[in-house]
């Protein structure tokens, strides 16, 4: 059965290791600030301005001057901080966040990225993706494995713009869990049952498959 997108967020948080500083992108990566392992502290930084963003407020209890950069209300954790934008990029193009989660349209078997623009559409802007993706030190993408017309989004080349090149690490996709390789994508995990077949095919860039693949563990 494919994941929900709080399932991909939760699955994501466990990539979460102590002390990490961590940007999440729009869309799904914000969920991830909901399920942080107990035991693991991370410093959640939101390129609009804010070091130490928490969870999403509980219902009634949101502060509509707190938001994060997708316009969403969210918490402040105990010690956290607002800033300018310059300063907010000075941290990211500076290499102090270890690790961002992003959203894509699409992410080549070669760890390219596309992630802003859909030509056609109307787009406000890249916003902060360029800089996330050219000077994180780890990125891990959040998305869903196929389109809604059921186009695999994880192909040998993007046909979209793109957001950077060479630069994704790992996909956690409704179907799996993937490595990003010199090889291609590798199959480390799958969805609670989804079979390695029904990946294979909705995956159109090149696959490995080495051996068993265990079921996620959520």
């Amino acid at each position: 059965m494919a994941l929900s997108k709080e399932q991909i967020a939760q699955r994501i948080a466990k990539e979460l290791k102590d002390g990490y500083y961590v940007n999440l992108g729009i869309g799904i990566p914000t969920l991830v600030a909901n399920y942080i392992p107990e035991g693991v502290e991370v410093v959640l930084q939101s390129e609009n301005g804010m070091l130490g963003m928490g969870p999403f407020p509980e219902k009634g209890h949101a502060d509509p001057d707190l938001i994060n950069a997708g316009k969403q209300t969210v918490t402040l954790s105990q010690g956290g901080v607002f800033f300018d934008s310059a300063t907010s990029f000075a941290m990211i193009r500076g290499g102090h966040v270890d690790l961002t989660i992003l959203g894509a349209f699409e992410v080549s078997d070669k760890g390219d990225i596309a992630s802003w623009k859909i030509p056609g559409k109307m787009v406000k802007g890249m916003g902060g993706a360029m800089d996330l993706v050219a000077s994180a030190q780890n990125i891990i993408v959040a998305m869903q494995h196929t389109s809604k017309d059921g186009q695999s989004k994880l192909l040998p080349a993007c046909s979209l713009p793109l957001t950077g090149v060479a630069c994704v690490k790992k996909i956690v996709t409704d179907l799996a869990v993937l490595d990003v390789s010199d090889e291609g994508f590798i199959l480390l995990e799958r969805a609670p049952g989804v079979t390695v077949e029904a990946i294979q095919k909705a995956t159109a860039g090149k696959l490995i498959v080495r051996g068993d693949i265990p079921e996620m563990d959520l």
